[in-house]
């Protein structure tokens, strides 16, 4: 199994805008975000920092990435030097900076409309964007020995010493996500931990709000099984199974009636939501009921089919270690039991079959009554 780089950035792109994260740039092949607070926590690794903002009160700063999809794609346009924009020999434009153009606005100082040039801007080669702080304060001479980071004894007797990069909030750090990468599974875990309970409601349209009766919502416990086959091949199945509360109706594949439906987290205008006739712990207990069920009647040729092979591998193992088991040292012999238990033990963890059954997303469903 794998994934086009279009299929990474939607799975990336569909978290970010659900953490309500700030998009600064974005192309077909990257995209650079500020994370807002909620997917900072998730993906950062920065738990001092949190608890520090929690028991401060401070305002949070929050890192910025450029997430790149396609490193190929982005390097070879990142080669290619961009036209430069803005009309003053100062003018440092984000959109002259990257190679898609489609940056924010340009700061202070960069000579553009929006811009507000500061003294000297256009006739200072040394200054740049980390040492703009340099320029002289009272009319003094703008020279060299003057800026930032040069000034001082250092400066004087070493040369000029270089711009320090920035660090913190302020550093855009990028990160290449491709299929397999870490943090596109950070990603993913990071979504499934925080979206693993589900309360949504169907979203009504205008012709319901202006109507006198209000529409009946019937309640609906869904959960996604994830069923797991394993010998020494594996496969896996997903099972998404609803049941309603009212009736104890059950339904296969919940998931192609929830698809075309736009679905809300508050509750709707002029609805309301019928009284449960099932309580939740029932639900549960029969979708449980019903997957279990459900997988009674399949075809396990495939588990017959294991067994054989570790009866096989069993037998290939208790013939080598039974010379080895007739050494006359009590030590040897012992040596030779211990590794024969665990070679054993091994080979039975690697061919046993084995079914496991676990709920990967489970939610409330509240949907218009048919």
């Amino acid at each position: 199994m794998t994934m086009t780089a279009q299929q990474v950035q939607k799975h990336v792109m569909d978290y970010l805008e659900a953490t309500e994260c700030q998009i600064i740039e974005k192309s077909p092949v990257h995209v650079t975000v500020k994370l807002s607070p909620r997917a900072d926590q998730m993906l950062t690794d920065r738990p001092y920092y949190w608890g520090f903002v929690e028991r401060t009160g401070a305002e949070p700063q929050t890192l910025s990435f450029t997430f790149v999809f396609d490193p190929e794609k982005y390097d070879a346009a990142a080669s290619v030097p961009a036209p430069r924009s803005g009309t003053g020999p100062g003018s440092r434009g984000l959109a002259s900076q990257t190679p898609w153009g489609s940056g924010a606005a340009a700061g202070p100082g960069d000579g553009t409309p929006g811009g507000n040039p500061g003294p000297g801007a256009g006739s200072n080669p040394g200054a740049d964007a980390g040492g703009a702080a340099g320029a002289p304060i009272g009319g003094g001479k703008n020279t060299a020995a003057n800026n930032g980071p040069n000034d001082g004894l250092l400066g004087r007797y070493f040369g000029v010493t270089p711009v320090l990069p920035r660090l913190g909030p302020g550093l855009i750090r990028r990160e290449d996500i491709t299929f397999g990468s870490r943090r596109l599974r950070q990603i993913w875990s990071a979504a499934q931990t925080e979206g693993k309970c589900l309360y949504l409601f169907e979203a009504t349209g205008n012709h319901q709000r202006m109507t006198l009766f209000s529409a009946a919502y019937e309640p609906w416990l869904a959960v996604c099984f994830k069923v797991e086959l394993s010998c020494d091949l594996k496969r896996e199945e997903l099972h998404f199974i609803g049941i309603s509360l009212l009736t104890g109706e059950i339904k296969e594949n919940f998931n192609s009636i929830l698809d075309p439906l736009e679905l809300t987290p508050r509750l709707p205008e002029n609805v309301h939501i019928q009284p449960y006739e099932i309580s939740l712990s029932s639900g549960a207990g029969l979708l449980e009921r019903h997957i279990l069920s459900k997988l009674s009647g399949q075809d396990y040729s495939w588990a017959e089919a294991a067994r054989r092979r570790l009866q096989g591998e069993l037998e290939i193992i208790d013939a080598y270690y039974s010379e080895l088991l007739k050494e006359q040292g009590e030590e040897k012999r012992i040596a030779a039991e211990e590794q024969h238990a665990s070679r054993r033990k091994e080979t039975i963890w690697q061919y046993e079959p084995n079914i496991s059954v676990s709920p990967v997303v489970y939610g409330l469903f509240h949907l218009r009554k048919q």
